[in-house]
């Protein structure tokens, strides 16, 4: 089998490793994994895929700046390498959210960009792999335009030595696609052509989360309705095969045009014969998720009957989605097909991790001076502190994590308010966060000891690279962005005797949003979108009228998450200062964080309600003393066994 479209030599260690791979493989089977009669062809093609993986590159935690095993595509590169092995006829695909997501990223964009001659080092180490084709994920377009078209080599400049793909995103004034919306790549087995064709489609919601750098260039369209044209588009190019890239998940919600994980519904589009998901950091197929959408087989990884793979995030999995092919008449077809997603952890019969894949060395060389650089910027000092900054208990009541980022957005849009928008001076700045970090898929804590703070410190509080707006709304909706909040936990039944788990772990951490500025309690006992009680400024009951500008971010702002009442057209403030930004100017001149001057000030609580039993949630093992630092004393760790996540179950008292 021959690639027609490479455009870069491989390495000689590659070549030659590969080499002895493929006489292994031909060992046993002349064909070389094709078989021929005089009028038919029958070969196995692997599509093999990476999905959101952030730039982590290398398994390493800029924000902890110490290895990190569980992840890193240097890992994923050695099972790269050994499917390849496996079946000498294959594709490489990503699937987007690739360009953005750790330090890294952030000190080739934001800190010391890339030039023009630069290859940035993701697409440096892609190339090094030979990937076929990647899709845009919505994180590509965090840093804007400019930086993603120049990255990528759109404009001329150093970048992939392979297509980008994305067929919803469109020009905002003649409505045709920025980015090609599909590309072929032509393989060559026995002597006969395959033509495979690979169209990506990403969240519409791109031009909201991104409102900044998008609005007046881009719109898009539906995902099923890019996804319907792309697929018409390979048809008319000849494509023997068609594999979607589709950065999202899937969902029972029924479809529309602003739908962000609509999985399940480009599945149902006729000539679909491989689909690669994301987004959603979630593995499929694994016997577990999306078990309750109909038409999806998370054993056998199906979706509508098309195979599928969600390889999970950071690296941590590659997707394997094998076809059987038959040639006849000189029609290619799926004669069947198998789905599976390949961990860099090494599992014993139990499932208990033993240890993980070997990188691949040549990863690091590629992109070393990147990672040195990124490593001496992170380590920054900007202050120090005097109690610990942690997410551990950011779920179960006010914590200093929270606190910091709030007061620094309320100095920073007040300041800002007093010296430019003197029409709103008389209204009160609130301001609202969400802990990112919280083990949401994985995502691990934010974990920040008293002592000397750096920028990696603040990065590892701020995941995002958001950018600071305000928005001015009533006490009505202030009201109802915190019923959002609360939908966080599940209805506790107080007569209950037996436990019950009091966070919903499908409802994403980031979207928990504390208001800080005015107080408040959440009961647990009461149904969605009645828990907020006693909702209070300055000791006064808020009126459904009354003013507040709040202080927040581009996602929240212009409607990320879903929150009633926000969607763009209540901003008064659109700061080009990111977030992480803002909360290092705070702490450089606030010089020594203090419980006076930071620490928690307990604004909310759960409403006191007497439950029959236990009252459960999961965090990470033996962090009373953290609780503690922030005067939460209502909780227990009640076992030291470690789940799948590595967190323990601690009790909450909701009476106190």
């Amino acid at each position: 089998m021959k690639l027609k479209n490479v455009h870069r030599p491989w390495s000689l260690s590659i070549l030659v490793a590969l080499s002895a791979s493929v006489l292994l493989v031909s060992g046993c089977n002349d064909n070389d994994g094709t078989a021929t009669t005089s009028d038919t062809t029958n070969t196995t093609l692997a599509i093999l895929a990476t999905t959101d993986v952030h730039t982590n590159i290398l398994s390493y935690d800029y924000y902890k700046t110490t290895e990190d095993k569980t992840i890193g595509l240097e890992r994923t590169a050695a099972l790269i390498q050994q499917a390849r092995a496996q079946y000498p006829n294959s594709i490489l695909l990503d699937n987007g959210d690739t360009l953005q997501g750790t330090a890294m990223s952030d000190y080739q964009a934001v800190v010391k960009p890339v030039t023009c001659g630069e290859t940035a080092a993701q697409i440096k180490v892609m190339n090094y792999l030979r990937y076929d084709a990647m899709a845009y994920g919505n994180h590509e377009f965090n840093y804007g335009l400019p930086w993603l078209d120049q990255v990528t080599g759109k404009d001329g400049c150093a970048g992939a030595n392979f297509p980008i793909v994305v067929a919803n995103v469109l020009n905002a004034d003649d409505k045709k696609p920025r980015y090609p919306a599909t590309t072929i790549v032509e393989k060559t087995i026995d002597g006969k052509p395959l033509k495979i064709g690979v169209f990506g489609v990403t969240p519409p919601q791109i031009v909201l989360w991104d409102k900044r750098h998008l609005d007046g260039k881009v719109v898009t369209e539906g995902i099923k309705e890019g996804a319907t044209k792309a697929v018409a588009e390979l048809k008319a190019k000849g494509a023997d095969i068609i594999v979607a890239l589709n950065h999202g998940g899937m969902t029972k919600q029924a479809y529309s045009a602003e739908l962000e994980n609509a999985g399940n519904y480009v599945a149902e589009i006729p000539g679909i014969h491989a689909m690669i998901m994301g987004h959603s950091h979630s593995f499929f197929p694994d016997g577990k998720a999306y078990a309750d959408i109909p038409n999806v087989d998370n054993k056998t990884g199906k979706v509508n009957g098309v195979p599928a793979v969600m390889p999970g995030f950071w690296g941590n999995h590659l997707g394997v989605i094998t076809l059987e092919l038959e040639q006849k008449d000189g029609k290619w077809s799926v004669a069947s097909s198998k789905s599976e997603i390949r961990p860099i952890a090494i599992k014993d019969a139990a499932g208990k991790v033993t240890g993980y894949v070997d990188p691949d060395p040549q990863v690091k060389t590629l992109v070393q001076a990147e990672h040195d650089a990124t490593v001496t910027y992170v380590s920054t000092p900007i202050g120090t502190s005097e109690m610990p900054i942690a997410s551990f208990f950011s779920h179960v009541g006010d914590t200093t994590a929270m606190e910091l980022i709030n007061k620094a957005q309320t100095r920073y849009v007040n300041d800002y308010v007093k010296a430019n928008l003197p029409q709103y001076a008389s209204l009160p700045v609130l301001s609202a966060a969400a802990p990112f970090k919280m083990n949401f898929r994985g995502s691990g804590y934010t974990d920040i000891p008293a002592g000397g703070v750096a920028i990696k410190n603040v990065a590892d509080l701020y995941l995002y690279p958001n950018t600071v707006q305000a928005v001015k709304i009533d006490g009505k909706a202030v009201k109802a962005w915190l019923e959002k909040s609360a939908q966080y936990f599940k209805t506790i039944d107080p007569t209950k005797a037996e436990a019950q788990e009091l966070i919903d772990t499908t409802f994403p951490s980031y979207n928990f949003d504390v208001i800080d500025g005015v107080t408040y309690e959440i009961d647990v006992a009461a149904a969605v979108g009645s828990r907020i009680k006693n909702l209070s400024y300055q000791g006064v009951p808020v009126t459904d009228a009354q003013e507040f500008i709040v202080a927040t971010n581009n996602y929240r702002a212009s409607g990320g998450g879903g929150f009633a009442g926000l969607n763009g057209s209540q901003t008064i403030f659109e700061s080009p200062d990111t977030n992480r930004d803002m909360i290092v100017e705070y702490i450089k001149t606030t010089k020594t964080l203090t419980k006076a001057n930071s620490g928690a000030d307990k604004n909310w609580r759960f409403a006191p309600t007497l439950t029959g039993g236990t009252v459960t949630f999961k965090s990470a093992c033996d962090k009373l003393a953290v609780a503690t630092a922030d005067d939460i004393a209502n909780v227990t760790q009640t076992s030291a066994a470690k789940d799948e996540n590595g967190d323990c179950t601690y009790s909450i008292d909701l009476s106190k």
